[in-house]
């Protein structure tokens, strides 16, 4: 029986941030009512002229620059003719033989190991509309809002070998295309999308085995199932001597199993040609630096610089670098409160864990950096304990409040009078004595008890510092 190699392509859909459409002026804001989004131009009406915005180009150069890619002197739109409800013209406008950019290159971080996946090409389309099946009665409707919207298709190397690396390079791309702010990312409303194309073939073999497309996977999970299910149900057919044949498949979550959609075209079935309304792009090489110049530190080179300039482990400095907004409070705060390491634990674990528990992106966070690093002051100048500092964070999430309010309102300053701390150490000793006794008999472990007693009789404001130190000296007293 043979050993089989994957091979996995992935082909992406980004809907570039825009505001207005990729041939008219309509907008591109989502969540609208049906239909309200539309005008003779996206709606494909007899008489109507595509004009190009200028931005769509802009965005995708920035992306072919921040990839690699090699810029084609001159590209060329095309029409890609297919019949289905959802495409007005009978035709799609997008890019076939001559695209905008070709040979970039994604790099991944899989097990410890980096590896360069090859982008084919990168090009421009635009969107088709929404087709809403009515579950009640065999109808369907079309909501032509989405038609137009302006689409990045980034085309990689079929150089993916399994559903881990898809996953990463999925997450590597969406990075670099929010970094460069030219797309959200946001895969639920479908502004990100992702088909795969997949086969296997014996190892050590150099022919591409039969292709199968996958379509309908809305989370990087999706895809990674999906890719999983496809490889075990191929290799299965293949073993028992069977067939696989050339098609589409939808992803079924709800039942974890690719099911067939139809047979897969090719590019023939799709009689592209050039768009006879829309002249050829020719980008000036003095408009591809000036964009070169201004792109942003990407994503892989502000990791790398987290671990240099900051110190942190390559596992911070990759949680901290995973969306440019997040970096970017992190460098806020860091540069009020100059600690990285105490800065970068704070986020990734308080600031984290409320965020996620309300589902909230960095961009909504209540707790701006300024008001983070005043706290963190706070306790390193010793006017609250870091388990009083978590209180505090909770109620500035909650309230917007700065800390030193929350800290007067509630009369949290830490105690740091030693004779106050002596007193209630006192009081704690004396009422456990048989505590102390096993303490002195060699039971260490007794001694947390005692520091629990103390912070919870000066309700946690003691500095456990001190605690601690008068603690040992009182136990290793006479007379106590």
């Amino acid at each position: 029986m043979p050993e089989w190699e994957t091979v996995i392509g992935l082909e992406v859909h980004a809907q570039l941030s825009t505001d207005s459409k990729i041939f008219c002026g309509c907008t591109t804001r989502f969540g609208a009512e049906p239909n309200t989004h539309t005008c003779p131009v996206c709606l494909g009406l007899p008489g109507s002229l595509p004009v190009l915005n200028k931005k769509v180009v802009e965005y995708t150069l920035r992306m072919a620059l921040a990839t690699g890619c090699r810029i084609a002197p001159v590209s060329l739109f095309a029409r890609k003719n297919y019949f289905y409800p959802d495409l007005p013209k009978n035709y799609q406008i997008s890019q076939y033989e001559l695209p905008l950019a070709e040979a970039g290159f994604v790099e991944i971080n899989t097990g410890g190991t980096v590896k360069r996946v090859g982008l084919t090409r990168i090009h421009m389309e635009e969107d088709a509309g929404k087709l809403i099946h009515d579950e009640t009665q065999p109808v369907s409707y079309v909501d032509y809002n989405r038609t137009g919207v302006p689409l990045m298709e980034i085309v990689s190397e079929p150089d993916l070998r399994t559903s881990e690396e898809a996953g990463e390079y999925l997450r590597r791309l969406r990075e670099i295309l929010r970094y460069l702010g030219i797309c959200d990312g946001n895969m639920e409303q479908g502004s990100f999308r992702c088909d795969a194309n997949i086969s296997l073939r014996p190892r050590g073999e150099t022919r591409l085995g039969t292709k199968i497309e996958l379509k309908n996977m809305n989370s990087f999970r999706h895809v990674e199932k999906a890719l999983e299910f496809e490889i075990r149900r191929q290799q299965a057919v293949l073993e028992d001597g069977g067939r696989l044949v050339q098609e589409t498949r939808l992803w079924d979550a709800a039942r974890g199993t690719t099911q067939t959609m139809r047979g897969k075209e090719e590019a023939h079935d799709y009689r592209y040609f050039p768009d006879p309304d829309l002249v050829p792009i020719v980008v000036a090489a003095e408009w591809i630096e000036e964009i070169r110049r201004n792109l942003p530190e990407l994503p892989e080179a502000r990791r790398k610089r987290f671990g240099s300039q900051y110190g942190l482990a390559e596992n911070d400095a990759e949680a901290l670098t995973s969306a440019k907004d997040l970096a970017d409070y992190f460098e806020a705060t860091a540069r009020r409160h100059p600690q990285p390491k105490i800065v970068a634990n704070w986020i990734m674990v308080e600031l984290m864990r409320e965020l996620k528990r309300d589902e909230r992106e960095i961009e909504a966070c209540p707790v701006p950096p300024g008001q983070l690093a005043a706290l963190l002051d706070l306790i390193q100048s010793g006017v609250i304990s870091g388990k009083i500092a978590k209180a505090v964070f909770e109620e500035m999430y909650r309230t917007g409040e700065d800390p030193q309010t929350i800290i007067d309102r509630r009369g949290l300053v830490q105690v740091t009078d030693s004779g106050a701390i002596g007193a209630v150490i006192e009081e704690v000793l004396s009422a456990y004595p048989d505590q102390v006794a096993a303490y002195r008999g060699g039971k260490v472990k007794v001694f947390g008890f005692f520091v629990g007693e103390v912070m919870k009789r000066t309700r946690g404001q003691a500095n456990p510092k001190m605690v601690n130190e008068l603690l040992k000296q009182k136990l290793g007293s006479e007379g106590v």
